[in-house]
């Protein structure tokens, strides 16, 4: 935890008065049971009516003090831990945002999410208890049994056996809460994560009609989760009745002994009920320290699962040193894969495998394969999603690896598998690949991706506001909206990852005839299970179970290739003019 310490630094002041005013409240709390020895032996016991009031209203004055000092405090305590929290959350976005796929895959989704979020607000609650209470509560404690100490030292033996006794029932509640806090803080985090999943998947869950499946999930689930919470309650719940009985039967032994020592003149009353204001205020004190212990054992846990954001380093790194690398080659290649293989983290096998092409500037090349052949991690490769583990993949003929990442990506055009957009209005996700496109480029952009013609019958327009995820678009007009956003950047190399599979095929043939018309030299790598889709494409590339099976042209390749004719031939329908181009295919191998 202390490793997170310096995003307290802008608020040094508020640390430093914060504790100071908490300690005022603390000398007045402990000042006014002494006090009162005064008040009730000089004025109550005498009748002094003007002593009395005079003795209040000083009283009352520190009591003022005190609250002015205990609302100074938190008014600090507040402006730390709030500010601190969003200093954290922000550096821990930050972080984040530099995790490679790697990194994000290895973490997960919501665990991010409930360390950004959850852990995050528990590391505020602590630190405004640092400064409310840290320095606070061992002040009244230490103060407490010297003040107690001064008034009667044969007395406070009650005091000194009680205190033991106090601690080792406070030990043996913490022993058995602590672990089963740490327990509840894990239940609950697979409680939020069954919930995410059913909220961000609920039309699935629909779909499939499991409904009542995920609600008994969530149900055990929530059930197990409150049983935990239940049990550490009532462990928990065993603090005050035992402590209580403990502080009251060390009053009793205050008022029985020290009913003696009244007697025998060696106390006096006010002194009496002094000491036992003192015994209840240590004693109370002890309480709250067993709390902050559950506390700060929370705030740790956090802190730990925080800290591991920290310490990750991603595995993909700016080189800063890029200016100074020239290309290698002098030819018109802007893509060159040289015997790339790549696994991803825990598995033992290779998602590519030793994989060598090569792609000329302005061609349209397609890459295609079954499903797990390696498509989609073949072409993450090119803007460093991920790193390869053998060989190189050279962009411009410079490798990819002694790019900057911002400078290689803004190159690239990506449109990914799953489209995904943004709140925001539609015009505003398409300026996402380019912050600083015109109207009338947005409006170019979405007409070759063949979105202008619904986003213009819209109430509003390109001004339409969209939904979380989208959900007021249909699956053909998210990715229609993707490609816009990828081409309205005018990339130097567009990569579209099967982003066609929810068009028809008249909107899949109209966009690939507005891309060629529209290219200005952009080279295009379409990633897809289509064979009509890449058939007109320069060069076809075909995976299969991680390695490059064949490469050329459609009529290459149905000559020579097994694996994509025997794709192609799946595709085709049985009947009519593509049936006798069937047989003919057959008789020509």
């Amino acid at each position: 935890m202390f490793r997170l310490l310096h995003f307290l630094k802008p608020y040094k002041k508020q640390v430093i008065l914060g504790p100071i005013f908490k300690l005022l409240e603390a000398i007045f709390e402990l000042l006014i049971p002494t006090i009162m020895v005064v008040l009730i032996d000089n004025g109550i016991k005498h009748n002094d009516i003007s002593y009395i009031l005079k003795i209040g209203g000083i009283m009352g004055g520190m009591a003022i003090l005190g609250v002015i000092s205990s609302f100074t405090c938190q008014y600090y305590a507040s402006i730390v831990s709030q500010g601190f929290g969003t200093r954290l959350r922000n550096a821990l976005f930050e972080k984040i945002g530099t995790f490679s796929h790697n990194e994000i895959d290895s973490f997960g989704t919501s665990s991010l999410i409930n360390r950004i979020t959850n852990d995050v607000n528990q590391l505020q609650v602590s630190v405004a208890m640092v400064i409310r209470l840290a320095i606070r509560v061992p002040f009244l404690c230490i103060g407490g049994v010297i003040m107690a100490t001064f008034l009667d030292i044969k007395l406070s033996t009650i005091m000194l056996l009680a205190l033991p006794l106090f601690a080792f029932v406070l030990y043996l509640i913490m022993s058995k809460s602590i672990p089963l806090y740490k327990l509840v803080q894990k239940k609950l985090d697979k409680l939020a994560l069954i919930l995410r999943e059913n909220l961000s998947g609920i039309r699935i869950i629909r779909a499939f009609a499991r409904v009542g499946y995920e609600k008994k999930r969530f149900e055990d689930s929530n059930e197990d989760f409150a049983n935990t919470a239940i049990r550490v309650g009532k462990i928990s719940a065993l603090m005050n009745p035992m402590t209580n009985i403990i502080m009251n039967f060390s009053v009793i032994a205050i008022l029985w002994f020290g009913g003696m020592r009244v007697n025998v003149g060696a106390m006096t009353q006010g002194q009496i009920i002094a000491y036992i204001n003192y015994n209840t205020l240590v004693l109370s004190a002890l309480i709250v320290v067993a709390n902050l212990v559950v506390i700060f054992t929370k705030a740790a846990a956090s802190a730990a699962r925080v800290n591991e954001i920290f310490e990750t380093s991603t595995t993909i790194a700016d080189n800063l040193n890029f200016k100074n690398y020239t290309a290698l080659n002098e030819d018109d290649t802007i893509i060159k894969f040289r015997n790339v293989s790549f696994a991803y983290n825990n598995s033992k096998e290779y998602a590519i495998k030793n994989v060598s092409f090569q792609i000329k500037h302005g061609q349209t090349v397609g890459i295609i394969g079954g499903t797990g052949s390696g498509k989609t991690t073949l072409i993450n490769l090119i803007p460093r999603f991920y790193d390869v583990i053998k060989g190189s993949i050279m962009f411009n003929g410079i490798e990819v690896k002694n790019y900057m990442q911002n400078e290689l990506r803004d190159k690239i055009g990506i449109v990914p598998q799953k489209a995904v957009l943004f709140s925001g209005s539609v015009a505003e996700n398409i300026r996402w690949g380019l912050k600083d496109a015109s109207y009338e480029e947005i409006k170019k952009a979405a007409e070759i991706a063949q979105a202008s013609d619904f986003v213009e019958k819209l109430p509003k327009g390109y001004d339409t506001n969209i939904s979380q995820g989208g959900v007021n678009f249909s699956g053909g007009q998210k990715q229609r909206l993707t490609i816009a956003r990828a081409l309205v950047r005018n990339p130097e190399l567009l990569i579209l990852d099967d982003s066609s599979s929810a068009l028809d095929y008249v909107t899949d043939a109209a966009l690939r005839k507005a891309i060629k018309g529209n290219k200005n030299n952009m080279t295009v790598i379409m990633v897809t299970q289509r064979v009509s889709t890449i058939r007109d494409a320069d060069m076809i590339v075909v995976l299969d179970n991680g390695e490059m099976v064949g490469v050329g042209t459609h009529d290459e390749l149905i000559k020579n290739n097994n694996i994509y004719r025997e794709i192609y031939l799946s595709q085709l329908d049985k009947g009519g003019d593509e049936k006798n181009e069937e047989q003919d295919i057959v008789e020509a191998v």
